[in-house]
C-alpha cells in the first residue's frame, strides 16, 4: 500500500457553502470548462491521469483545485491516484439549468 501521508486533504464545499459565482468563476476558463466536459461525458469518476488536457499535470492539478473549492467537481484519494467527478446533483439542485447549458453551448 502506498504512503499517502504526504497528500494533502482533499476539500469540498458543503452544498449550502456553493455560489453561482464561484461556479461561474471556475467554469469560465477553457481548460477547466474541457475537464468538466469530459467528467460530464464519463458519467463517474475520472482518474487525473485519464484527463485529455493541453497543460502540464501541475496546472491541470492547479485547475481541479479550483473546480473542487467552487464546488464543482469532487476528488477522493485512493493510494496515489486522485479520482474527481461531477458533482451535478448538487449543481443541479443549487442552479437548476446551469451545467446543462454551459455544457450545451457551443465550444
Amino acid at each position: 500500500m502506498a504512503d499517502t501521508a504526504h497528500l494533502t486533504p482533499l476539500v469540498h464545499p458543503a452544498r449550502d457553502e456553493m455560489t453561482v459565482e464561484a461556479v461561474l468563476r471556475a467554469l469560465a476558463d477553457p481548460v477547466r470548462l474541457g475537464i468538466v466536459r469530459q467528467l460530464a461525458a464519463a458519467g463517474t469518476e475520472v482518474a487525473c491521469g485519464v484527463l485529455e488536457v493541453p497543460v502540464t499535470k501541475s496546472t491541470v492539478t492547479h485547475h481541479l483545485g479550483i473546480l473542487r473549492q467552487a464546488g464543482v467537481v469532487a476528488g477522493r484519494q485512493e493510494g496515489t491516484t486522485r479520482y474527481n467527478s461531477l458533482r451535478r446533483k448538487d449543481l443541479d439542485a443549487l442552479f437548476p439549468g446551469l451545467l446543462d447549458g454551459v455544457l450545451a453551448a457551443r465550444r
